[in-house]
């Protein structure tokens, strides 16, 4: 098993990048295509500036995912979007203020951006693999 993986590995680091930010690419575009609902969503939140609060979002989540994606400054962007992951786990997803489903849907929220944090982590230690433009 130990030879399969290392001889695909690069193929593996790949498909993982991919995986690990899809989910940010997906609801980047949707912040982006729907801008004033999500401008809307970060005065709710109690940003100072929301307009801005949504273009940091949109650039952190759908510009950064698709760099990230691709393998461009893999290693630092992955540690900078897990510091943003970070954040919005703590603006979010702040279950201890709340009580029955709304605490139970934001603790899941807050733990599933903590195992995604986990994940970028890993990135920024490994690296792109070689299918990336780092390594082209």
């Amino acid at each position: 098993m130990n030879t399969f993986i290392e001889q695909r590995k690069d193929e593996l680091l790949l498909v993982a990048r991919v995986l690990l930010v899809v989910l940010f690419v997906l609801f980047g575009w949707s912040k982006l295509t729907g801008f004033s609902g999500t401008e809307q969503y970060m005065a709710s939140t109690g940003a100072p500036v929301p307009a801005l609060a949504a273009v940091i979002a949109i650039v952190m989540e759908l510009a950064v995912g698709i760099v990230i994606a691709v393998g461009f400054k893999t290693r630092v962007l992955a540690l900078v979007l897990a510091l943003y992951t970070l954040g919005t786990a703590f603006i979010g997803h702040h279950f201890w203020t709340q009580t029955g489903m709304e605490q139970y849907i934001n603790m899941i929220n807050f733990y599933k951006n903590i195992s995604i944090i986990g994940g970028l982590l890993l990135l920024f230690v490994t690296g792109p693999g070689k299918y990336s433009i780092d390594r082209a």
